[in-house]
């Protein structure tokens, strides 16, 4: 794993590693230095699970003081009418911000991992004869179904 970070940035590629649970980078030493310290893009998305236990993670993850209060204020005071996730990201500790993730229905439908979703989406697209007409129908209906 060293050896890959290493060799990427060498020639200006860019390796991304993306986990669900912290716990999968910071079991093995070898891999948490490995991609820490190759690491200059921090992403991180709601960590309220985390937030008794997040000094290990700010320290682990190199974040001020400040970068910790903006992960942790992640999803806690979105506008109830709008339908979006927050997302904070890092630029090499010189850039930090949280941004709002907002799609559109249709993008909502195609990639949500919501079961009940998931078997909606694919009852219109047997319906409509595709993927792509049953989610814009599904898309469409839901939208009507607001106004």
């Amino acid at each position: 794993m060293l050896s890959l970070l290493k060799t990427v940035r060498k020639y200006f590629g860019e390796a991304i590693v993306v986990t669900q649970e912290v716990e999968d980078i910071i079991s093995s030493p070898i891999v948490k230095q490995a991609i820490i310290n190759n690491s200059d893009c921090k992403i991180l998305l709601d960590q309220s699970k985390y937030q008794n236990k997040f000094d290990q993670i700010q320290e682990l993850l190199g974040l001020t003081e400040k970068e910790k209060a903006l992960v942790l204020s992640v999803n806690k005071a979105n506008d109830p009418l709008r339908k979006y996730k927050e997302v904070f990201i890092s630029l090499g500790g010189v850039l930090s911000k949280v941004y709002r993730t907002e799609v559109s229905p249709e993008e909502y439908l195609t990639y949500t991992t919501e079961q009940t979703e998931k078997m909606k989406v694919g009852e219109y697209a047997k319906r409509f004869g595709s993927i792509k007409k049953g989610i814009a129908a599904l898309a469409a209906e839901q939208n009507a179904g607001k106004e």
